[in-house]
């Protein structure tokens, strides 16, 4: 796993959201871009996390911020999640881990004394010229827009 880090630019990608609409990179440019990523829709801290985002949209959107979240979940999955909690921002279904790979967030996590790969909760925040300034691993899933305001 080689995880993407402050001053690092971004790679260019795209996926598929809740909608089935093609999401890009490259739709963002010129923007500051908050790409979430969560280990698996509608589960207690991923629901927590989106949420706080959710709720906290519009003081994110006053500093500028879109959002973006991505997960290896189905566009169907991704859409039930969107959809029960009125999420009003892209979720891209990254079945095929491109997005995960590309960031350096899938690889060997350990969990209940198994270990196995999956998703590291983290968040790049990148700004407007697409270098990433600040990268957040250890997300509070109930406090995580304040995290990213703070910043």
């Amino acid at each position: 796993m080689n995880m993407l880090k402050i001053g690092d630019k971004v790679p260019d990608f795209k996926g598929i959201d809740q909608d089935e609409k093609v999401i890009a990179y490259k739709d963002y440019k010129g923007k500051k871009l908050v790409v979430f990523f969560y280990p698996k829709a509608s589960t207690p801290g991923c629901t927590a996390e989106a949420c706080d985002l959710r709720d906290n949209e519009e003081a994110l959107k006053a500093q500028g911020y879109e959002l973006i979240g991505v997960s290896a979940d189905s566009v169907v999955r991704q859409k039930k999640f969107a959809e029960k909690y009125d999420l009003p921002f892209p979720l891209l279904a990254d079945e095929n881990h491109e997005i995960l790979n590309a960031f350096g967030v899938w690889g060997p996590k350990k969990f209940m004394g198994k270990e196995f790969d999956g998703i590291h909760r983290t968040t790049f925040i990148i700004d407007e010229k697409g270098t990433i300034t600040d990268v957040i691993e250890k997300v509070k899933t109930k406090e995580h827009a304040k995290q990213i305001l703070e910043k």
